[in-house]
């Protein structure tokens, strides 16, 4: 097999780069806390037993989802007593998204 162009080689570093959000998006519950999220104001944010009742799970596998999502930067939080609401931070996902794609679509300019 020849050696990858530096188109290719572009775009498995921006995989690299990007495989632990590509692995948070490629789940159907954090799909849906991402969908519903989105929906909400991010001012007020959700709390995850409405989270967890949203979505048909269980409060502690939404926390789990959740734990996930903020430990890569799609989710951010906010304490207001003993409730912890939640919401988007897309901007840095986003981007990296964008970048993923602009590199597989100058690879196959390519081809």
């Amino acid at each position: 097999m020849a050696a990858y162009s530096s188109a290719q080689q572009e775009a498995l570093k921006e995989f690299k780069q990007d495989i632990g959000h590509l692995n948070a998006l490629s789940n159907s519950s954090r799909q849906k806390l991402i969908m519903i999220l989105g929906a909400a104001d991010n001012h007020v944010g959700v709390s995850v037993n409405d989270l967890a009742d949203a979505i048909g799970l269980s409060q502690p596998a939404t926390s789990h989802h959740l734990k996930h999502l903020k430990d890569i930067g799609m989710v951010g939080s906010r304490r207001e007593g003993n409730m912890v609401y939640y919401y988007l931070t897309l901007n840095d996902t986003i981007a990296r998204l964008e970048r993923l794609t602009n590199a597989l679509k100058r690879q196959i300019a390519q081809v």
